[in-house]
């Protein structure tokens, strides 16, 4: 373990993934799985997991704390029903393990609930023989840390990884006899909180780990392959991800206007793919561009940016002669209908999911695509601006409503159904 030169705070959890994927793939072996532990530990999981194309679980481990010690973690009880003492603070805080009982019953229930939470009725993946990387987004002590390696290393792993964005030094060295392999990118001389080392230390709560787990679940196991995409629109870089699935029926380039590898879009992605459906994830905004408000963002230059991802996709031999379908989520959804003004012989078919498609009102004549509005909620202002939209679209035309944002937010299986839809109306018109 030597932590590499980073300037902190990290931006986010994300940011962190990424940057630590960098230092685990030389470690990390040709086809490793990745294994989170709870909560934000389960964001950064996530993008080790999609830059090292690999399937991410979960290790569910919770601390057991006493109600007059609250800051103080005394153990932690792992999903398999281990209980992992720290015996250190029990000496030094003069605590016989029995008076934990009661720590460690309540510790299994919610240990319980969470197992449930994120993985159902399915069981641990296969690790034996496998090379594992534990993340967590840093560790101030060894306690769940440990735990949880030690609940892995019964699996009896080829090789186990454990990686760190941040940790104190107590901390790795404490749990330097855990892991074949320590990674960290950062070890500060004073560690202070883990949220300190964060400019956005907003929380992950189960809903939306829950569908992080289930879009990295099978990354690296499908079949899948990945080609990151640079594409030049108006004097801008564009980056953007293709995702080209063994058999592949039509090409769906899936913009949104930032957060392209947010767990909504990679929902609905997974969802395109099983269907047949190579996917472009593009953002169509710069992280500059992000912070205007929609109404300023104009859906020409949206359109044009677009339509460079179509025509990006035309020039790449994997999706080439595919038929090419675009989905516009949010901000981007009046630019899907610019674009397939602007390519009217390249676009077989449009679906937007929500957003402000009345904003493309002056390139609605020109789409000869046929088109499905998806509209969140049951807002009836919403839905006669979509109604108005698809009346000025000479071709085929569907108008249908999905859940909110609220829902979307809290219920993972819901992404789904937007890509289930989207995948339907494709089948029909490609």
């Amino acid at each position: 373990m030597s932590p590499l030169p980073v300037s902190l705070p990290f931006p986010d959890r994300t940011a962190a993934g990424h940057r630590l994927a960098e230092r685990v793939r030389s470690v990390a072996g040709a086809a490793p799985v990745v294994v989170a532990l709870p909560g934000n530990g389960v964001r950064v999981g996530a993008e080790l997991a999609r830059l090292l194309d690999a399937p991410l679980d979960v290790a569910v481990v919770e601390r057991v704390v006493l109600p007059d010690h609250p800051g103080v973690e005394l153990g932690a009880v792992t999903e398999d029903g281990h209980v992992c003492y720290d015996d250190a603070a029990l000496a030094r805080l003069r605590i016989p393990r029995r008076r934990l009982s009661g720590a460690v019953a309540d510790a299994r229930v919610r240990v319980a609930h969470l197992r449930e939470a994120y993985r159902g009725a399915r069981a641990m993946p296969q690790l034996t023989d496998r090379d594992v990387v534990v993340v967590d987004d840093g560790a101030a002590t060894a306690g769940t840390a440990r735990a949880a390696l030690r609940m892995v290393r019964r699996h009896r792993p080829a090789r186990l990884v454990l990686a760190l964005p941040v940790a104190s030094a107590e901390a790795v060295e404490d749990l330097r006899a855990e892991a074949d392999r320590i990674v960290t990118l950062a070890v500060p001389d004073h560690f202070r909180s883990l949220d300190h080392w964060y400019r956005d230390s907003g929380g992950l709560d189960e809903g939306q780990a829950a569908a992080l787990l289930a879009e990295h679940r099978d990354l690296g196991e499908s079949g899948d392959s990945r080609q990151r995409a640079r594409i030049e629109a108006d004097g801008t870089e564009l980056v953007g991800e293709l995702v080209v699935p063994s058999v592949v029926r039509g090409t769906v380039v899936l913009a949104s206007g930032h957060g392209r590898l947010t767990p909504h879009n990679q929902a609905i992605g997974t969802v395109l793919r099983a269907a047949g459906y190579a996917t472009l994830l593009l953002d169509l905004l710069t992280p500059e561009e992000t912070g205007t408000e929609t109404e300023e963002v104009d859906p020409g230059l949206l359109g044009e940016r677009m339509a460079a991802g179509v025509d990006w996709v035309r020039r790449t031999p994997a999706v080439a002669d595919a038929p090419v379908a675009l989905l516009g989520t949010g901000r981007a959804a009046p630019g899907a209908l610019e674009a397939a003004a602007l390519r009217p012989e390249e676009v077989a078919a449009v679906v937007t999911h929500g957003g402000r498609v009345d904003l493309a009102d002056e390139a609605l004549a020109r789409v000869r695509a046929p088109t499905l509005v998806l509209v969140q909620g049951s807002d009836s202002f919403v839905r006669e601006l979509a109604e108005w939209t698809l009346a000025q679209v000479s071709a085929p035309t569907a108008l249908e409503a999905v859940a909110g944002a609220e829902q979307l937010l809290h219920r993972p299986e819901e992404w789904r159904r937007v890509g289930v839809q989207a995948a339907e109306w494709f089948d029909r018109h490609l």
